[in-house]
C-alpha cells in the first residue's frame, strides 16, 4: 500500500485549524461578478438617493436575517425534501439580499462600513459582515428563534405573502435597478408563499397534536406582522389561508419593539459574522 502523507494535519490541530493560516484561504464572495456588473446604478431624478439606500437596505436585511434563519433547518427538517426546500428557499432569499444591499451601496456609498485600506470585501458583504445589530433595519419577524417546523411554516407563510405583493408593487418602481429586482423576486415568493401555504394546510387538517403546534407557532408570528407594513391584499391573502385551514386569526396583540432589536439578532450576527470579522482582508 502507498505510504500516505499526512504533515499537513499534523502542522494543525484540526482541518479547520489549517484553512486559518493565512487569510488567502477565505473570501467573502471577491471572486464573484458584481451582482449589479453592466447594470445603469445612477439614481433616477427626482428619488432622494439616500431614501433609496436606507429602503433598500431595510428589504436586504429582511432577506438576509431569515435566510440566516432558515438555513439553520439545514439537515433538521422533518425530511430530505423538506430540508432542500429550505434551503432553496433560504438561498432565494440571500440573492435577494446581495442585490439589494449592492443597490443600497450603489446609490447612497456613505452607508458602506469602512474596512481596513485595500480590503476587497465588495460593499454588499461589507453590510452584511461589518455593521452591528443596532445598524441593521430588519423586522423582529425575521430574527426570532425559528421554534418547531410549524412555527417555520407560520412565519415563511405570513412574511412571503407580505413581500410578495410589496414585491409586485415595487415591479413599477421608479428606480430600474429596485424594479429589476422586484420581477426576478416575485416568482421566488410565489414557490415561497405556496410552499408554505401547502404546508400550512397540511399541518392545520394533520393531528390535534400538528395543529396545535401550528396555532401556537402562528401566534407567536402574528403578532409581529404589523412590522411588515399595511397591507390590506396580504391581509387578504392570510384570511383565505386561514378560512379554507379551519385555523382562527392568532387573537394577540401587536408586539411594538420601538424600532429596537430583540437580543437574539445580536446571537445569529455574532455567529454569521464571526468569519469576516476575524478576516476582514480575505480573498479566495
Amino acid at each position: 500500500m502507498p505510504e500516505i502523507h499526512t504533515h499537513e494535519a499534523d502542522e494543525h490541530d484540526s482541518a479547520y485549524a489549517g484553512l486559518l493560516v493565512n487569510d488567502a484561504h477565505w473570501a467573502f464572495g471577491t471572486d464573484f461578478e458584481d451582482p449589479l456588473a453592466g447594470v445603469d446604478t445612477t439614481v433616477p431624478e427626482g428619488i432622494d438617493a439616500h431614501e433609496l439606500a436606507t429602503y433598500c437596505l431595510r428589504l436586504g436585511d429582511d432577506a438576509l436575517i431569515l435566510s440566516q434563519r432558515l438555513s439553520e433547518w439545514c439537515s433538521r427538517a422533518p425530511d430530505l425534501e423538506e430540508d432542500i426546500a429550505l434551503a432553496n428557499v433560504a438561498l432565494d432569499l440571500l440573492g435577494q439580499a446581495r442585490l439589494l444591499l449592492a443597490r443600497a451601496a450603489a446609490a447612497d456609498p456613505s452607508l458602506v462600513p469602512a474596512l481596513p485600506e485595500g480590503s476587497p470585501v465588495p460593499p454588499e458583504d461589507a453590510l452584511a459582515f461589518f455593521r452591528d445589530d443596532r445598524e441593521f433595519r430588519n423586522a423582529c419577524l425575521v430574527e426570532l428563534p425559528n421554534g418547531d417546523f410549524a412555527e417555520t411554516v407560520g412565519r415563511i407563510l405570513v412574511f412571503a405573502t407580505y413581500r410578495l405583493s410589496l414585491f409586485q408593487r415595487l415591479t413599477s418602481h421608479p428606480d430600474a435597478v429596485l424594479r429589476a429586482v422586484a420581477a426576478k423576486g416575485v416568482k421566488e415568493l410565489t414557490y415561497h408563499r405556496d410552499f408554505a401555504g401547502r404546508w400550512f394546510l397540511t399541518l392545520a387538517r394533520g393531528s390535534d397534536e400538528s395543529r396545535r403546534r401550528l396555532e401556537a407557532g402562528l401566534a407567536r408570528t402574528w403578532a409581529y406582522r404589523h412590522e411588515l407594513g399595511e397591507d390590506d391584499e396580504a391581509e387578504l391573502v392570510l384570511e383565505q389561508v386561514l378560512a379554507t385551514s379551519g385555523i382562527a386569526a392568532p387573537d394577540v396583540r401587536p408586539i411594538s419593539t420601538g424600532g429596537r432589536h430583540t437580543e437574539h439578532l445580536s446571537r445569529l450576527l455574532a455567529e454569521m459574522q464571526v468569519v469576516a470579522r476575524q478576516h476582514p482582508m480575505g480573498v479566495w
